[in-house]
């Protein structure tokens, strides 16, 4: 356990260790008791975060011809779903140099765009890197080793994980930039929603279906759209729109609820409650745009909801405003990706389905039901 804390939001939050840094630890630990015949309990390795972290050595065990070990991923005060499972490493001895393979419950990429070729384990650079140069320091000089590294639980926690859409199967990555877990990250959140577009642009598809969330998803696939071309946003609105200009994404469909997406059209480009919430301010201003009397903009402004706001907008007979909103929507995510994408949306609500398009709307989603 690592007894280092950062505070966040008045919080002190305590940091943890990536299954990367499990790996090379658990590795360097494994080829240390094969090479001295002597069991150890702990093990120290170096992060490229620049700390020397010691982790704790389980399940042990020793024969003539290999070595298996596993520490335990400890996500400190991160939320993640690989919490809690160990990770072993095996260690045989050959005739020299350094082979790493995945057992099981390490996942195999399947799909270009990744940064671990298809046909391999996935582990990605970084982590590689450590259990290389960590087995390197224990490892003699004439030595030889393979290394198959194993996550009994790996594949039933990858379907709780984007890995399945990614393309890698039969269990997780081994990940980690840093070898340590910063908690409540954002960061790890955006590289990952962001691998997507690179996967998709892989794949020689140089359009994409943004949604915000599940709501979004949900109604695309109700619309007849083709899944392969759904990437998730989030809250991360303005940085996906710049991700696809880097990736070189050429048109964009955003499919998204009015609750979040009404946010877009007011030029709000992070869209968690915590850093703006004036959903009913922006629907209220399009609907003074278009004659509302001052009333019924009272009205919305006291609304808790935007469900509650259509229902007093489509009694005015003010459906208009939607389609103005979504033309915004696209506008404003155009002027973001300085015109170099073509972006159109198509807002909605659960209860009243379809609510507005932008103006090329039925275009494009015509185009991408026609696939």
């Amino acid at each position: 356990m690592l007894d280092r804390f950062i505070e966040k939001k008045g919080k002190k939050l305590r940091y943890g260790y990536t299954t990367g840094s499990c790996a090379a630890a658990a590795a360097k630990a494994a080829v240390n008791m094969l090479y001295n015949n002597k069991i150890i309990n702990n093990i120290s390795i170096d992060t490229p975060k620049g700390w020397n972290i010691d982790l704790e050595l389980c399940d042990i065990q020793m024969d003539k011809e290999s070595v298996s070990c596993a520490v335990i991923k400890d996500s400190g005060d991160d939320p993640d779903v690989t919490n809690g499972i160990k990770i072993y490493a095996k260690a045989k001895r050959a005739e020299k140099g350094i082979e790493i393979t995945g057992g099981k419950g390490v996942g195999t990429v399947t799909r270009k765009g990744l940064s671990v070729s298809v046909g391999n384990p996935a582990i990605n650079p970084v982590p590689m890197k450590m259990i290389i140069s960590e087995v390197k320091k224990v490892l003699p000089i004439n030595g030889g080793v393979c290394v198959e590294i194993s996550i009994p639980k790996g594949e039933e926690i990858a379907k709780k994980t984007f890995n399945p859409k990614l393309g890698i199967v039969g269990g997780i990555s081994i990940i980690g930039t840093t070898g340590i877990v910063e908690p409540m990250s954002e960061e790890a959140l955006k590289e990952s929603l962001a691998l997507e577009l690179s996967m998709l642009k892989a794949e020689g598809y140089k359009k994409a279906v943004f949604v915000p969330g599940n709501y979004g998803k949900d109604f695309a696939v109700k619309l007849g759209l083709n899944n392969k071309y759904f990437i998730k946003t989030s809250n991360y609105i303005g940085y996906m729109l710049d991700k696809a200009k880097e990736t070189g994404i050429e048109k964009i469909l955003w499919i998204g609820h009015i609750g979040k997406l009404s946010k877009v059209a007011g030029g709000i480009f992070q869209t968690h409650s915590s850093y703006a919430d004036c959903r009913m301010e922006i629907i209220a201003a399009y609907c003074a745009l278009i004659g509302c009397n001052p009333k019924v903009i009272r009205k919305i402004l006291n609304c808790i909801t935007t469900d509650e706001s259509i229902e007093i907008i489509k009694a005015n007979k003010l459906d208009d405003v939607f389609n103005i909103l979504a033309n915004k929507i696209s506008l404003r995510s155009r002027v973001r990706t300085y015109n170099d994408i073509e972006i159109e949306a198509v807002v909605f609500s659960n209860e009243f389905g379809i609510l507005g398009k932008s103006e090329k709307a039925d275009m494009l989603l015509e185009e991408f039901l026609n696939e």
